[in-house]
């Protein structure tokens, strides 16, 4: 090929002067990190000044970057590249992406074998991965192209807590509620969480809502998480043996290991996170800014087929039908009742009853900024991140609403017109603008 000078550069044998074919100037244009600005750039210089040798002149006497500052003024390149980009073919085809085996991935896994992936032209390979550190260095390392994550690590990572700052982005929430505490049935006369002194719980991760919902639990009743329980980060398949060998005594826990418990009759389910928070978030589809801005129209069908599953899998009458689908040994490896007792919402709750709760575990993919505020103020309630922190702008940089609410539409679901809502958490009502008066009202807090 020959020597790139990029969308304005001099003449060779294409259309815009700058390779030896037609044929390489569309391979050079549409492929590298800003494949999709060029080609639009060219596009317009072209319509413009359609004489080569009047244009080849222009770029040398004025400059490309001048020239492309000057056509931006004109007519908004982003724009531009949005409407060059709909319908367009993904730049990577064949992707990985990892995921924790709990249900909170129901989209992203569901996705593979019921073919909404290969609906958007992807050939996507969903890999098990063992826990939320791997996940988050595998997908760093660029061994996967995006993955299931927490709904805090995003901004963990972009922030550089327990990790280097990596700009990350968050642009789909996978579930909301689906968490549960459970506790070994040698405590089943401790009901009050003001027993709980001295008892050793497990939560997936520092940064995971487990984390910050277990801890605010116990400080609502009167316990301070770090000095009179024990909290151990715990990957969620082996929360069950853990409680079985009783080296905790419960945990926070994603399903489908509450459910498991109890199905195995080692434990029971003290009580559903969304009594809690009713609607809180818990997993998210994430990728790197990187990933998100140089293979747009990639990221764009990845979004798309979540979304859409998500979509399915908000309506209670598929609940059985995507068990079915995630339930063999290379997704959730799990029995079928065991997956039906959770997404349905009808379930044994290990204390000789049955419960029905349809929005035990549900969907829906909006990323709100707020959610983001309520979980960067609980990293500063418990010390993980120090100092003043601009709330809203990490928020938005993360969380990417936009991007949600435009693809909702297509799936058939109304989105949020609005990016940040106010929310109760146990009868408290936090207001994203005021998250440090928040912080300041809680007697039980490290800052």
């Amino acid at each position: 090929m020959s020597k790139s000078h990029g969308p304005f550069g001099p003449a060779s044998g294409c259309s815009c002067g700058r390779h030896g074919s037609e044929a390489e100037h569309v391979q050079a244009l549409t492929s590298g990190e800003a494949g999709l600005p060029k080609v639009v750039e060219a596009a317009m210089l072209r319509a413009m000044f359609p004489h080569a040798p009047s244009r080849r002149a222009l770029v040398k006497a004025v400059g490309a970057g001048t020239l492309a500052a000057a056509l931006a003024e004109l007519f908004p390149l982003a724009t531009a590249t949005d409407v060059f980009a709909q319908g367009a073919k993904p730049e990577k085809a064949n992707l990985k992406i990892g995921f924790i085996p709990i249900t909170c991935a129901t989209p992203i896994i569901m996705a593979e074998p019921m073919g909404f992936y290969k609906k958007q032209g992807l050939d996507v390979e969903v890999i098990k991965t063992a826990g939320w550190a791997v996940i988050r260095d595998k997908t760093i390392n660029k061994e996967y192209d995006a993955a299931h994550m927490l709904s805090p690590m995003p901004l963990a990572i972009t922030m550089g807590v327990g990790s280097n700052p990596i700009p990350y982005t968050m642009p789909a929430v996978e579930n909301i509620n689906g968490q549960a505490i459970t506790l070994s049935n040698r405590h089943k006369d401790k009901r009050d969480p003001k027993q709980w002194k001295g008892m050793k719980f497990g939560v997936p991760f520092d940064f995971s809502m487990h984390n910050y919902l277990l801890r605010y639990y116990v400080a609502e009743h009167g316990l301070d998480p770090d000095k009179d329980i024990q909290i151990r980060s715990v990957p969620p398949p082996e929360m069950v043996a853990n409680l079985r060998a009783d080296n905790i005594d419960g945990y926070l826990g994603p399903d489908p290991f509450n459910q498991r418990a109890v199905y195995d009759g080692i434990g029971f389910i003290h009580m559903l996170t969304r009594e809690m928070w009713d609607g809180h978030p818990c997993c998210a589809f994430a990728a790197s800014k990187e990933f998100v801005t140089t293979m747009p129209n990639t990221y764009a069908a990845v979004l798309k087929a979540i979304i859409e599953a998500t979509a399915y899998a908000s309506k209670e009458e598929n609940r059985k039908e995507i068990a079915a689908a995630i339930a063999p040994a290379n997704y959730l490896n799990q029995p079928q009742t065991v997956l039906e007792q959770i997404l349905t919402g009808t379930y044994a709750d290990g204390l000789g009853g049955i419960k029905r709760e349809p929005k035990r575990i549900d969907f829906d993919p909006f990323p709100w900024e707020s959610f983001a505020v309520w979980i960067l103020s609980q990293m500063k309630r418990w010390g993980q991140i120090k100092g003043d922190v601009d709330y809203k702008a990490i928020a938005s940089q993360v969380y990417l609403a936009t991007d949600a609410a435009k693809l909702m539409k297509e799936a058939g679901l109304t989105p949020p017109t609005a990016s940040t809502k106010t929310f109760s958490v146990m009868g408290k009502p936090f207001d994203p603008d005021k998250a440090d008066a928040y912080i300041a009202s809680f007697a039980i807090k490290r800052t």
